[in-house]
């Protein structure tokens, strides 16, 4: 099997290793099968995408909305490398998952917009399909509705054109949308489960996610949520399109 490449965002260690433990075990895949580039430290370089079955692309605190004078160096080197990257897999439809950040990268493609409207605050989720969404292959035997962990300053304004609106919530009219026939991006995060959510609200205390008074509630919110449909994403994902 060609490899799957898995592209992280997450400078702190704890939380980009458990993020990518989470994303091989969701795959049902092990490290061999998995490319992993952590594009906050190194540059993603050249990637064959002929080589690949597919892009992973993670989460992360990089907000493409973010004012660009407040934008780090790495962080402004880390979007020029993702959008070329990304623009390169929708000209080409090559198989792309990407969860939360990756709504950031690819809703700004083709006359997208990503600002602050939508944003949600980190919490347990309904997600609805739309009809698009219950007759796509990849969300293919997920309820029509489930619940999804999550939380996110930024969400798509307006969908790129082409854009296929999957799934929406209450609060976020775009939850995942496809481009093409193979690329996808949720931001939910389909990879997360209870503890991993608590260990991110831990890392990003003082990321502006919330208010300090909230820590001890979503700790407690996270360690009591039980979520299953959202993991089975990227299973199907591998399913569909390791080669």
């Amino acid at each position: 099997m060609k490899p799957f490449l898995f592209l992280g965002t997450r400078a702190e260690d704890e939380v980009a290793d458990s993020e990518y433990a989470a994303v091989l075990r969701c795959m049902g895949l092990d490290e061999r099968d998995v490319r992993r580039i952590r594009v906050e430290r190194d540059e993603i370089g050249p990637v064959d995408l002929d080589d690949l079955s597919g892009v992973v692309l993670g989460g992360g605190p990089f907000n493409a909305s973010d004012p660009e004078e407040l934008k780090s160096p790495v962080q402004r080197r880390a979007e020029a490398e993702l959008r070329a990257l990304a623009t390169r897999v929708v000209e080409a439809d090559v198989p792309f998952f990407g969860a939360c950040y990756g709504v950031g990268v690819l809703g700004g493609l083709r006359g997208g917009r990503i600002d602050r409207t939508y944003g949600e605050a980190i919490g347990c989720v309904p997600i609805a399909l739309s009809e698009a969404g219950r007759q796509d292959r990849l969300f293919a035997g997920l309820p029509s509705t489930f619940d999804a962990l999550l939380g996110h300053k930024e969400a798509v304004r307006e969908l790129p054109v082409g854009a296929v609106l999957l799934a929406s919530s209450a609060a976020c009219p775009v939850q995942a949308f496809r481009l093409g026939r193979n690329v996808y991006a949720t931001q939910f995060h389909p990879e997360l489960d209870g503890p991993g959510l608590a260990l991110r609200i831990a890392t990003y205390r003082e990321h502006g996610y919330f208010e300090p008074h909230e820590l001890d509630g979503l700790l407690a919110m996270a360690r009591a949520s039980r979520v299953e449909h959202p993991q089975r994403l990227l299973a199907r994902f591998v399913e569909l399109y390791a080669r």
